[in-house]
């Protein structure tokens, strides 16, 4: 790990970013703090950042925290520019900002110093592609999800307290036999509680109803979506558009900034961690990473561990070995990890894949 920065004339900046404004500061090649500057979050506040930037010398890069959400505008900016951009992670409230305070410009200088010293070196993703798309029809579809199961409980939970008659003639029947049920009462008189009752479940079942069918549209797209962007890692065994969504998602657009199988694997909390002690040699999980990713990895290393013929073996000859299931999980997590990144879709340059340019 060796600083980013060649010379003193080298300059590196680092940006705290926020909805309304963005706070950047300018380190030398060597450490030394230059300046600070608040600017709005708007492209001609990017734009000022970047031209008060290059009054102070050559720029080598930008370390930006927040580039998937406050910061994204500023990174696409200054990709645009020809700049280098690296994400940074917050600082941790319980170490860093105990001892050192908090403060924008502080997290804006702490930004520029992890860049510098090359702790920091994760390439942002792009955002501008087909799986961009995914991630926006994927959360339609989520929150869409999380109203269905909200509205179903609600329904059940306000029938518990319904008449007498109401309860027999509805509580026995199956879900959506309940739903359809619910969806054709009409409340007659709703100065009474039977009749607001009515009316409740009514509307609970036409609600649920109505997010069924929205449920039904989303996940047909993001089949299609997947299919189109990467149709050999739809063809993999035990992965469906779910699961590709996640692990797509987790690459981002640009999947060329993922260098190795190995850094994939690290980025979905797949990679062994070292726990051994004397003489004891062994690893453990790994707890960190993208936990959605990870868990499109256990869900498809479960369906394999079931139905797989050559995942069924491994598991024979791993348990054979004296290894607990939990090890063999997390073998097999990352076999898929180095499975998945050979299988992810090239990059999109100037609308071209760079594997058929």
């Amino acid at each position: 790990m060796t600083s980013i920065a060649r010379s003193r004339g080298d300059i590196v900046v680092g940006v705290d970013t926020h909805k309304d404004n963005h706070v950047g500061v300018v380190l030398d090649g060597v450490g030394g703090r230059l300046a600070n500057l608040t600017v709005s979050a708007t492209p001609a506040g990017y734009a000022r950042l970047a031209e008060w930037a290059g009054t102070y010398g050559r720029v080598v890069a930008y370390g930006v925290e927040g580039t998937g959400s406050y910061g994204a505008g500023l990174a696409s900016y200054l990709r645009r520019q020809g700049a280098k951009v690296i994400e940074v992670n917050r600082p941790s409230r319980k170490a860093d900002r105990r001892a050192n305070g908090k403060s924008d410009t502080l997290d804006a200088e702490h930004a520029a110093r992890e860049v510098l010293a090359g702790t920091s070196t994760a390439v942002p993703k792009t955002a501008d592609g087909a799986i961009e798309t995914l991630r926006l029809v994927k959360i339609a579809r989520d929150t869409a999800v999380k109203a269905h199961t909200a509205a179903m409980i609600a329904l059940k939970a306000t029938l518990v307290t319904g008449g007498d008659d109401l309860r027999a003639e509805l509580e026995h029947l199956t879900d959506y036999k309940l739903i359809v049920a619910c969806a054709a009462l009409a409340a007659e008189d709703l100065t009474s509680p039977a009749g607001g009752m009515r009316h409740v479940l009514g509307s609970l079942a036409r609600r649920w109803l109505q997010l069924h069918e929205e449920i039904k549209v989303h996940s047909r797209l993001l089949k299609q979506l997947t299919k189109t962007t990467a149709p050999a890692l739809i063809e993999a065994f035990g992965i469906g558009p779910d699961v590709a969504t996640e692990l797509l998602l987790a690459a981002g657009d640009n999947t060329d900034r993922i260098r190795s199988e190995s850094a994939y694997a690290k980025l979905c909390g797949a990679c062994p961690i070292p726990a051994s002690s004397g003489r004891t040699t062994r690893h453990r999980l790994n707890r960190g990473g993208n936990r959605q990713a990870n868990s499109a990895l256990y869900r498809t290393v479960v369906v394999r561990m079931r139905w797989h013929e050559p995942t069924i073996a491994y598991v024979a000859r791993r348990t054979a070995e004296g290894l607990s299931k939990r090890e063999i999980i997390r073998c097999l997590k990352r076999y898929l990890a180095r499975e998945v990144f050979l299988l992810l879709p090239a990059p999109v340059v100037d609308n071209r894949r760079l594997d058929a340019a």
